[in-house]
């Protein structure tokens, strides 16, 4: 698909830029409103449906995540190819009808497939939101722009553990044995949050469309058949399906798929050997098989697309260290309402309070947070090729401290302000990692990318990070270990972001010739 130059856009963001850029930080908030309500739900859920901490991990992390990251691909490449804003429209509705339907839950299985749908649903939001905000901002505010709109992470993951605390403690007082349909307080929260959610897709369904490429001067024309490259891509991406996209690529090809296929399926018979949950390790095979056959596929299909993005070692530190942040902060988050509940024995009648000493403080550090770190890695990104791994790295070191110190808490004091502290110190991270692997893209790329980077944030670090502190809680019989454990990652960490300020320079700096030379008519 070649793309034509136009005249550079102007480098201000006008009004219309920043009205579009609020209503995408409300859907990510309701996204992260329908996500994270399952934390300040977790003990409730567990009592009443006979699960236990690895069970919520899987249920919070993996079952949403690994769909969620599979789907993000092939939607991301929607996002690249078809109108954003519809694709928008139609996500928010799915997964706001998903939530509310975890409402009738009556056993794991349910809430899972509820979960599962969730994930589907939000996989079409960030890559549509970040492929429009980068063609309605220029590149000088695209860190901050994205900061904004990824702030949503917070207020809506605090929002909901002030609002979820709520609607179960009154619904509970209300009705003790049950209210209508039977229904007890969580699922009557899941409910609450979901439904909104179908009012706001008709809002968005009224945004622009803007020109693809225009804040960089970089038109790309329509794609002629964007339904037929979704479907395509998502024969790449959901086994058994992938044997035929592997086949396509010739006999060498589909020997490869085969031998990882069965090399993915023994480790993952190996775990179950060991006693390790069929669910978890199950899902997380898929994840891999899955993301490796679409790899291959987008080398033989896309090769300028797959040499700026899985074949570029900056891209995919990028993504690794990231992840592994995300691997932290999810466990953190997702845990965190369990932990002061039990620490501190937080009776039925409070939960509501405690989730607003949980929920108000986390949503004002993290929009904070998220923004600050945003405009800090603009500002750095204007000194050095390298300025935004410096907050990449400062979000991977700085909360380290208060982490230890909120989960060893002795008074509810201490854990109300530590937990805070360590949210505004992680998050910033965020839109300098988001913003870099936008940089080292084309602007047709962007969605793509986009799928790339959540892979990262939900294979590695949503869908591995809460289960493992779940399930070595559940082996120890005490969460605050299961959540400290995972600051073992940290040297990988470490070894990405290093990886980062060696190679990022040069990888911005030869983008348009390194897609030239696989095949890019630029």
């Amino acid at each position: 698909m070649a793309s034509a130059t136009l005249a550079p856009a102007e480098t201000k963001a006008g009004p219309y830029a920043w009205y579009v850029l609020g209503l995408l930080l409300i859907v990510y908030i309701l996204n992260f409103v329908d996500r994270q309500i399952l934390a300040i739900l977790a003990d409730d859920i567990k009592r009443d449906l006979g699960l236990k901490d690895q069970d919520i991990g899987f249920l919070y992390g993996t079952a949403f995540g690994v769909f969620y990251a599979l789907f993000g691909i092939p939607l991301g490449r929607l996002a690249d190819s078809w109108h954003r804003v519809r694709l928008m429209t139609l996500g928010l509705a799915l997964w706001s009808t998903m939530t509310a339907l975890s409402g009738f839950a009556r056993n794991g299985t349910a809430l899972s497939l509820a979960r599962i749908g969730v994930g589907v649903g939000e996989a079409t939001a960030s890559p549509a939101a970040y492929s429009l905000i980068s063609d309605w901002f220029p590149k000088r505010l695209r860190a901050t722009a994205l900061a904004i709109y990824s702030s949503g992470i917070y207020i809506g993951g605090g929002f909901s553990i002030f609002i979820g605390a709520l609607i179960v403690q009154k619904w509970n007082l209300a009705y003790p044995g049950g209210g209508p349909l039977g229904l007890v307080g969580w699922q009557a929260a899941f409910m609450a949050v979901g439904l909104p959610g179908l009012i706001v897709a008709a809002w968005i369904f009224t945004l622009r469309e803007p020109v693809r490429g225009h804040s960089e001067g970089i038109a790309t024309p329509p794609h002629p058949a964007p339904f037929r490259a979704f479907f395509q891509e998502l024969l790449t991406i959901v086994p058994p399906f992938t044997l035929i996209g592997a086949a396509q690529g010739g006999a060498a090809v589909f020997a490869r798929n085969v031998a990882v296929l069965l090399l993915v399926a023994g480790l993952v018979a190996g775990l179950v050997w060991l006693g390790e949950p069929i669910p978890q390790w199950v899902a997380i095979g898929i994840g891999v098989y899955a993301v490796y056959s679409w790899a291959v596929a987008l080398k033989r299909r896309d090769p300028p697309t797959y040499a700026l993005i899985v074949g570029s070692p900056a891209f995919l530190c990028v993504v690794v260290a990231y992840g592994l942040n995300a691997f932290l902060a999810y466990s953190v988050a997702g845990f965190a309402p369990s932990f002061a509940r039990r620490a501190f024995a937080i009776p039925p009648e409070q939960l509501s309070a405690m989730g607003f000493w949980i929920g108000a403080p986390a949503a004002l550090a993290g929009f904070l947070g998220i923004t600050l770190g945003g405009r800090i890695a603009d500002a750095l990104r204007e000194r050095s090729p390298v300025g935004r791994v410096h907050v990449i790295l400062f979000g991977c070191l700085a909360p380290i401290v208060p982490v230890v110190l909120t989960f060893t808490a002795r008074s509810e004091t201490m854990f109300y302000v530590m937990l805070p502290l360590a949210q505004f110190l992680t998050c910033g991270a965020l839109g300098a990692s988001a913003a870099t692997t936008q940089d080292l893209v084309l602007p047709r790329m962007r969605g793509t990318a986009t799928a790339a980077f959540f892979i990262g944030t939900t294979l590695l670090g949503l869908a591995m990070g809460p289960y493992l502190a779940g399930r070595i809680s559940t082996l120890t019989g005490d969460l605050a270990t299961g959540v400290l454990s995972l600051l073992i990652t940290l040297p990988i960490a470490l070894a990405a972001i290093l990886g980062a300020y060696r190679w990022l320079p040069e990888a911005e700096a030869t983008r348009e010739a390194r897609a030239r030379a696989a095949g890019e008519p630029i």
